[in-house]
């Protein structure tokens, strides 16, 4: 069966909480490859990470061995009218210490005629 629209995963990317310095790194570096109209964030490390999509700017919090996600598109009108993070953007995380664990970048987008 054929649809017009269908969901579809960009690759899971990560970073290794015992590399953080204090400042901004990258979950993604090479940017998000879609536009995507859901994504979540997983700290499945030891410390909690303040998140930012410009490298600067503190966005967004995720406290140590937790998540959140951020549907875009959810009680959105009119649903014709597609609101997306914007190809590209890179997540950045930080923390002042080093932890053990993982923090993990996944998103969803919308694929055409697949």
């Amino acid at each position: 069966m054929s649809f017009k629209n269908s969901m579809q995963f960009i690759p899971l990317t990560s970073i290794d909480s015992a590399t953080f310095i204090g400042s901004y790194q990258a979950i993604n570096s090479t940017g998000v490859p879609y536009p995507l109209f859901a994504f979540k964030v997983i700290n499945n490390s030891t410390v909690d990470v303040t998140g930012s999509i410009d490298g600067t700017t503190d966005h967004f919090f995720v406290p140590t061995r937790s998540a959140f996600v951020y549907d875009l598109q959810t009680n959105k009108a009119p649903q014709n009218d597609f609101c997306a993070m914007k190809q590209g953007t890179v997540i950045y995380v930080k923390n002042g210490a080093a932890g053990m664990g993982s923090v993990y970048f996944e998103g969803l987008y919308q694929a055409q005629g697949e």
